[in-house]
């Protein structure tokens, strides 16, 4: 798996960031499989596992160590589908946040899912650590409705992750919110 690293800076402290690729046939295992969906656990940053969860044509994506695998769901309302590049944001080499593009599946109003239709929305999310083990969507950036998205992510990921509360904080757009964006949605126990 090929990891580039590269060096950024911020107002908020020094950080750098490295990309992985989620590889379902290489470095993925199975947690538990259910009618219409599955749930893997898949090699992701230098021992920061990746999550991935389907159901009914949705899925969720978790990043790090996570202690309960059931109580939560947060994806789309719409079909969707997650890349396979994790954006991993770090401090001392320890990951706090990711960022993932997801493709939304819009449709019109005959229920056909067009090129033009579909959003694409990078989620950032928070990385579960053995001392606070649980990951968590902070916010959304609208990836066609703003040109700077990636920008954006990454500073929603440095300002936000340390403090953002799984469960208590709501996640929310940053930067415009374009109308194929979707519309996430949220479930915690």
């Amino acid at each position: 798996m090929g990891i580039a690293l590269f060096i950024a800076t911020s107002s908020a402290f020094a950080q750098s960031n490295t990309y992985t690729k989620i590889n379902f046939d290489k470095t993925c295992t199975i947690i538990s499989e259910y009618e219409q969906g599955v749930e893997v656990a898949c090699s992701g940053y230098t021992g920061y596992p990746v999550i991935f969860s389907e159901g009914d044509l949705r899925q969720m994506v978790r990043f790090g160590h996570i202690a309960k695998l059931s109580d939560q769901w947060e994806s789309f309302g719409q079909f969707n589908r997650a890349n396979d590049t994790i954006e991993w944001r770090l401090k001392d080499k320890k990951p706090y946040a990711a960022i993932l593009r997801y493709f939304i599946e819009n449709s019109n109003d005959n229920g056909e899912h067009t090129k033009e239709l579909k959003g694409q929305v990078l989620v950032v999310s928070t990385v579960g650590t053995h001392e606070k083990p649980t990951s968590c969507v902070i916010g959304y950036v609208d990836a066609r409705a703003n040109k700077n998205a990636n920008k954006l992510a990454q500073e929603l990921a440095d300002t936000k992750a340390t403090t953002f509360e799984c469960g208590k904080n709501k996640p929310d757009f940053f930067g415009k919110k374009g109308k194929h964006s979707g519309s996430p949605s949220s479930y915690f126990e």
